[in-house]
């Protein structure tokens, strides 16, 4: 390669060394000073000494090496041969030999160092002397060697102090400092409301639903022969609502009615003997307990075929789904068929989820969104309130509270849908907030 083209590679490597050194960190900087400068200058050991007060530093790079023993004997003597070598010079790379230092340093020189070594101090301007890079080859350093390592140790000085100087502010940490009056009066405006009371509030799903509704329950196992009523009907006290089958009840009927029969007249019959054979006297006791059996079995057939049929208890709105699913449909015993309710006497009934549930007293206002006009919310006042949650129709695990209407529930209808809102007790707008992190910080902690 001719001298030419050989001046201009280097030139191109010291370009690319400084735009590297401006992208590094203070710990990469330190091992691409001592490693990477060899694309510059050829030498066969680079040191880097960080200066703490002139004459006073310590070695904090090596070539070759991840990171300087303090206590190895070699950097023992570069730590005393570089402080040495640090004066408050002109800040131009010197040439160093071992004549330089003092006896007892130079003695040992050939043992750490090749002959020839060249110190660059790394100054950052305005008298600020960060450190010295010292490099150490066998072969004499010549004047391009030194020009050339001069311009690149005052880029390595200027990217030395910025990799080593805190992160700059943000600008919008900038922003704020300039609008200190404003962010003060800011937060104290935020801290008045934190601490603004306000009124516990939980939204939750409601319902309208009866106050003492009548359930028409199965008396005893069996099938819905008929219903004869139609959904939200109004019924009559008295009024038959639904039919069970009665085809097993009548044969048992019919059969009891039978067995008392014949009980009664093997009755008959011993009667006329033991009046001539006193020895069948013994067995009346006996046949009018079967009697009385057989009657007790008719008694409870008839029973349940009077039961077949379920009447009202009182007069109001049949509340059921639709007739057809129940015709034919097995039911067990207490099974509820429909309910019986008074329409002019109801009650809103509201599903809080677990994870929203505050405390509400008994009384606490609570306002009724319907959905059909959810803009005209009817006032109610809390009644009750469920200690124990239940699943809902939708799988949410939520607790039952239950609010009357003050005599303003007239006009609602059984089963109108919509959203209540109950207010509580007053509390800190901050604290309102925060309650459900809160929670999860206390589950967290175990508190």
């Amino acid at each position: 390669m001719s001298g030419a083209n050989q001046h201009v590679l280097r030139l191109s490597t010291l370009l690319q060394l400084e735009q590297r050194a401006r992208r590094c960190s203070a710990q990469e900087l330190a091992f691409l000073m001592v490693n990477d400068t060899t694309g510059v200058v050829a030498y066969q050991q680079a040191v880097l000494w960080q200066r703490a007060l002139p004459g006073t530093g310590k070695v904090v790079a090596l070539s070759g090496a991840s990171s300087p023993d303090a206590a190895a004997p070699y950097v023992v003597w570069l730590h005393k041969s570089l402080a040495a070598m640090d004066l408050d010079d002109d800040g131009v790379p010197r040439p160093i030999q071992a004549t330089d230092l003092p006896q007892s340093l130079a003695a040992e020189w050939a043992e750490w160092l090749p002959a020839h070594a060249l110190y660059c101090p790394l100054d950052a301007g305005q008298g600020q002397r960060l450190g010295g890079l010292l490099l150490a080859r066998s072969a004499p350093w010549h004047e391009g060697d030194i020009r050339l390592l001069s311009v690149l140790a005052g880029a390595y000085a200027q990217a030395w102090l910025l990799a080593s100087r805190p992160p700059a502010a943000l600008p919008w940490m900038e922003r704020l400092r300039q609008r200190r009056r404003l962010v003060i009066g800011v937060a104290a405006m935020l801290s008045v409301l934190a601490l603004l009371p306000v009124r516990q509030s939980v939204l939750a799903p409601a319902e309208v639903v009866p106050i003492t509704p009548m359930q028409i329950r199965a008396p005893f196992d069996g099938v819905v022969d008929s219903i004869a009523i139609t959904p939200n009907a109004q019924v009559n006290e008295g009024q038959v609502l639904v039919s069970l089958d009665t085809t097993q009840l009548r044969t048992k009927q019919r059969v009891a009615a039978k067995s008392r029969e014949i009980a009664e007249a093997e009755y008959g019959q011993a009667a006329q003997q033991a009046l001539s054979d006193p020895s069948v006297k013994g067995r009346l006791a006996l046949l009018q307990s079967k009697i009385d059996q057989q009657s007790a079995e008719l008694a409870f057939a008839e029973e349940q075929l009077r039961r077949a049929e379920l009447s009202a208890p009182a007069s109001g709105i049949a509340v059921f789904d639709d007739a057809n699913d129940w015709i034919g449909r097995p039911v067990t015993v207490g099974e509820r068929i429909m309910t019986v309710a008074d329409p002019t006497r109801v009650e809103l009934e509201i599903q809080v989820p677990v994870g929203d549930v505050a405390t509400f007293e008994t009384g606490a206002e609570t306002l009724f969104f319907p959905n059909v006009a959810p803009d005209r919310p009817i006032s109610a006042s809390l009644v009750f309130a469920s200690h124990v949650s239940q699943l809902t129709a939708e799988s949410v695990l939520a607790h039952r509270f239950r609010a009357g209407f003050d005599g303003q529930g007239g006009d609602l209808r059984l089963g109108m849908k919509g959203t209540a809102k109950i207010y509580g007790d007053r509390r800190p707008l901050l604290l309102w907030l925060l309650r459900r992190p809160l929670a999860i910080v206390r589950q967290w902690l175990t508190l």
